[in-house]
């Protein structure tokens, strides 16, 4: 038996869920104070809502699904959490020069190219702050994956470099910095 998904998942107060049973599986919808979140999952994993508890139960125990077991039980509480607290990713501009701001919803990055690189919101849900130094961005959002696909997206304009450390990172990460070429001949 699966350690996280034979764990059973308390309902808060505040979150209502619906599972509407389909041909190829079931529908999770989740409503809460921040928002509503829907997700189709396979149908080898049973959920069930029971009094103030969803209970996840597997048809058989061959490997795939002995594999979403745990897996679709983390992503049902993490559609309860987004509801109820929200997610957020933090992220700091290293570099002389470089600089985010906010035109509306859009994000306007100044990373060193000879163009301005531009980042909208995939929804309204999930949105981007920037502190006035215009080197720290907020992301929030309900949804954990798409909180997590734009941190990473805008990571990626400009990856953090191992020498100066130059570039987009997160907050809590810790760049392995490199000895140049000048201190490694001593």
């Amino acid at each position: 038996m699966s350690r996280i998904g034979k764990n059973p998942i308390n309902i808060p107060d505040k979150v209502e869920i619906t599972i509407t049973d389909t041909l190829g599986g079931q529908i999770v919808r989740v409503k809460g104070p921040k928002g509503e979140l829907e997700s189709k999952f396979r149908k080898e994993i049973k959920i069930t809502k029971e009094d103030k508890k969803i209970i996840f139960n597997r048809e058989n125990d061959e490997k795939l699904v002995r594999s979403l077991h745990g897996l679709i039980r983390s992503l049902v509480q993490n559609m309860i959490l987004g509801v109820t607290e929200g997610f957020k990713k933090e992220l700091d501009i290293v570099g002389v020069g470089y600089k985010a701001q906010l035109q509306g919803t859009k994000l306007v990055l100044q990373m060193g190219y000879s163009h301005p690189v531009e980042v909208t919101p995939p929804n309204k849900e999930t949105k981007i702050e920037v502190d006035k130094t215009q080197t720290h961005l907020t992301i929030t959002g309900i949804s954990k994956q798409t909180v997590g696909d734009l941190a990473a997206y805008i990571r990626s304009v400009r990856f953090p470099e191992p020498y100066k450390g130059k570039g987009i990172k997160y907050s809590d990460e810790k760049i392995r910095r490199k000895v140049g070429k000048s201190a490694a001949k001593k």
